[in-house]
């Protein structure tokens, strides 16, 4: 009884899988995803994170053009490169924001040393 229930639920399984795309459509959501996580960190606040977010942006949005004329291939890499644009985005912004806190920090280090003469 478990074996069936459990071949069941792969079944199951397999065709969600199998519906959530069709072999040829343009999968986005992990890009998406990456850019969505990229402006909730602030990127576009940061230069150089802003940069990048905005290339990741341009390059998901070429992506879907290529994809719509059939270019699955190139519109796959670029789907790649507008992922790791916006994963870069989002350390780029992280640094900064720890770069700031590490400031603020040593800033607080001077007080307590002027304070304490």
């Amino acid at each position: 009884m478990k074996r069936i229930s459990m071949a069941g639920g792969l079944l199951i399984v397999a065709l969600t899988a199998g519906c959530a795309s069709s072999p040829g459509e343009l999968r986005t959501d992990s890009s998406t995803s990456a850019i969505r996580a990229a402006e909730e960190v602030g990127a576009d606040q940061v230069p150089a994170a802003a940069l990048h977010l905005q290339l990741a942006k341009e390059e998901l949005d070429r992506a879907r053009v290529l994809a719509d004329k059939g270019d699955k291939d190139e519109a796959t890499s670029l789907l790649l490169r507008a992922e790791a644009d916006a994963e870069l985005a989002i350390l780029l912004s992280r640094a900064q924001s720890e770069k700031a806190e590490a400031e603020l920090a040593m800033e607080r280090v001077r007080q307590l040393r002027i304070d304490n003469r």
